[in-house]
């Protein structure tokens, strides 16, 4: 932990503190080493986060270097020796030739400087406006996901860290590569300055002539330029390795081997250039025919792979479509219907592919919220292909019923907003929201953002409409196995609660319809125990499956209310008094529940001015509740369902129940007319 800082007060002490020669030398070897462990390092990392340190260890090791060219400076000019390291850089590396060295060391500096490091800056400059521009677009993907159930919140705040972690190290790494850039120049500049001092002290202290000086100052300053320069080189290259690494799932070289291999064709049409140029008048041969026959036998070894890789499919499909004997077990899993099925057009068969946007896993992720959210534990939902489907259509079924469906074009994402006239594509309506949309092909994705449109995958948008589907049918996915499933997990945390009810006062199939009757109006049942409790006391009285649903709802009274809490206030639609009382004069038994005896044209007043009522609220942006006498709640509740969008219906004990804070937004009557 204490490595780094440790490492940056030495570097300090470099700039102030005479090195001895020996020691200069290791320090110089640690320079070359560690640049190349860089370098070598953002060749294997498969993506650019997993060294995200990077733009931090850069400025260190420039630092570093400078620090060095100021000690090797020191000694070069002071003792005229400057370490092994350097001397074999000046005498060995460049035989001797201050000419052939400064040679060498304007060619570092030139590829350094206008070739990588040019390039390199730009590139980080270009990723970061990218990265940025697109940040929107991806924290809305995040907040869509996140509220479609297909990732929790754990996973949402990991994916926000990555998406700003990600633009983060690029205006990092905007910022680091003007450490390259300056590094380059400094480079060359100290060399400059070491040459004239090497010259001027040789010629005036030391009284040598200008020859003596410049072969004792300018090859130890060739050298130590050289010595340099290479690191920074090095760490050059790894900026523009690690700025460039897009899109990459890989190490670079496994992605670089399969990719350039990927062409049979071009790799032979190369050998055979080879072998051809080694035909000219002139050009050596063997080097031309080695290269030839290595790219002859590399595109042959490729032809072998993607033969092998072709058999091996053939040997799966065959197998895959091989026949079936017609057993009894095969012939009664194909009749058997399934609770939830999704079927999928064949285009569409790559939601299942197994990718990072996999339908199953993102299908897994939705029953699991579902259970958190309703306390159902949903079937396996079956997932199979229909040519009898249109192209990119998918329908969802219930029980063998279609409940919904939908598109999902391959290659395209959809793109809600209100500014969509500049994207091209077909218009559509998203099927859960019904907000007006585009298909859009995926590669305008970004466009699309940079309009303000939030972009949704295919994936997502389907298993949205699933969940929507889901919620409104939760009732109907509710099977007699799941009530005992959930009754026995009831008697392992509650069991005075379970022998209580059943089977002594309610059967399952009674404690079913109760349960039903709570997921209709969208009520969760995670707490079991509490309404296990209060069915007992009610079915001591009376097993009417009206009055069952009730009692549990009031046992669940302040979780009915805090569904549509905005803050602590609660908004509630109220009916008029003296109508409310007309229908407690009204109200009447039967089998399917209790009932209001209206005449249909004050029926239709009652419900026109309910609506209103909601259109009011609505235009607020704002939602309400529609509040009653506990008596007339479930009547109301079944004569205004189909009329007000789904309205809540809560009792006046429901909405007094818990710490909130009740506003009137409107008032039913039945003259037609409304009060806000």
């Amino acid at each position: 932990m204490l490595a780094v800082p440790v490492a940056v007060v030495g570097i300090l002490l470099l700039l102030v503190v005479p090195v001895p020669a020996f020691l200069l030398d290791v320090l110089i070897i640690v320079n070359i080493l560690l640049a190349l462990v860089i370098l070598l390092t953002t060749m294997f990392v498969k993506k650019p986060l997993d060294f995200s340190v990077f733009p931090s260890l850069l400025l260190v090791a420039t630092l570093f270097r400078l620090g060095l060219n100021v000690a090797s400076t020191r000694l070069v000019l002071g003792d005229g020796y400057a370490g092994q390291v350097i001397a074999a850089f000046g005498h060995v590396a460049v035989s001797g030739s201050m000419i052939i060295g400064a040679v060498i060391f304007l060619i570092l500096v030139v590829i350094q400087f206008v070739v990588v490091t040019k390039g390199a800056e730009r590139v980080a400059e270009v990723g970061a406006r990218f990265t940025l521009d697109a940040m929107p677009g991806k924290q809305m993907a995040i907040d869509a996901d996140l509220n479609a159930g297909l990732i929790t919140d754990v996973q949402a705040r990991e994916r926000r860290a990555e998406v700003s972690a990600e633009a983060d190290f690029y205006g990092a790494m905007d910022g680091a590569s003007k450490f390259v850039k300056g590094d380059a120049i400094a480079g060359l500049v100290i060399i400059i300055i070491n040459v004239v001092g090497g010259i001027a002290i040789g010629m005036i202290q030391r009284g040598l002539s200008i020859t003596d000086a410049l072969n004792t100052y300018a090859l130890l300053t060739i050298g130590d330029g050289l010595v340099t320069q290479i690191p920074a080189l090095l760490m050059a290259v790894s900026t523009g390795m690690i700025v460039t690494r897009s899109g990459a799932e890989s190490e670079i070289g496994s992605a670089a081997s399969l990719q350039l291999t990927q062409s049979r064709t071009a790799l032979r049409i190369a050998g055979g250039a080879a072998v051809l140029m080694a035909l000219i008048p002139g050009m050596p041969v063997i080097p031309f025919l080695v290269v030839g026959a290595g790219l002859m036998l590399i595109a042959q070894r490729a032809t072998a792979r993607v033969a092998g890789e072709l058999a091996e499919q053939q040997a799966a499909d065959a197998a895959a479509n091989a026949p079936k004997q017609d057993t009894t077990e095969d012939l009664i899993e194909q009749m058997r219907v399934h609770a939830l099925e999704i079927q999928l057009a064949p285009d569409l068969v790559d939601l299942v592919s197994g990718a990072s946007d996999d339908l199953l896993a993102r299908v897994r992720a939705l029953r699991r919220k579902v259970a958190m959210d309703l306390g159902v534990v949903l079937p396996p939902v079956r997932t199979r292909d229909s040519i009898e489907l249109p192209p990119s259509t998918y329908v969802i079924r219930i029980a063998g019923v279609e409940a919904g469906r939908g598109i999902a074009p391959s290659g395209k994402v959809l793109a809600l907003g209100d500014t969509l006239d500049s994207l091209p594509g077909a218009s559509t309506v998203e099927p859960v929201f019904g907000l007006a949309g585009k298909w859009i092909p995926s590669e305008m994705r970004h466009s699309a953002e940079m309009t303000g449109a939030t972009v949704v995958d295919r994936v997502s948008v389907l298993v949205t409409h699933l969940s929507s589907i889901i919620s409104t049918n939760a009732a109907r996915l509710l099977t007699r196995e799941d009530v005992r499933v959930l009754t026995d997990g009831v008697k392992q945390v509650n069991p005075s609660a379970v022998e209580e009810l059943v089977p002594g006062l309610l059967s399952l199939a009674e404690v079913q319809r109760v349960l039903q009757g709570l997921l209709a109006e969208q009520i969760p049942i995670n707490d079991l125990p509490r309404i296990y409790e209060a069915l007992a006391l009610r079915a001591k009285v009376s097993t009417d499956p009206e009055g069952l649903v009730e009692a549990a709802r009031q046992a669940l009274g302040p979780a009915l209310a805090a569904q549509h809490v905005d803050g602590s206030l609660l908004r509630v639609i109220m009916i008029d008094p003296v109508l409310e009382q007309s229908m407690l004069e009204g109200l009447r038994p039967s089998d399917h529940g209790s009932q209001i005896l209206l005449d249909p044209a004050r029926t239709e007043a009652v419900l026109g001015s309910l609506r209103e009522s909601v259109q009011a609220v609505e235009r607020n942006g704002q939602s309400a509740v529609l509040v009653c006498a506990p008596a007339l709640r479930p009547a109301i509740r079944r004569l205004v369902s189909a009329q007000s969008g789904g309205l809540p219906v809560l009792s006046y004990q429901e909405v007094t129940t818990g710490n909130v804070s009740i506003e009137t937004v409107g008032v039913v009557r039945a003259n037609d007319s409304i009060s806000t």
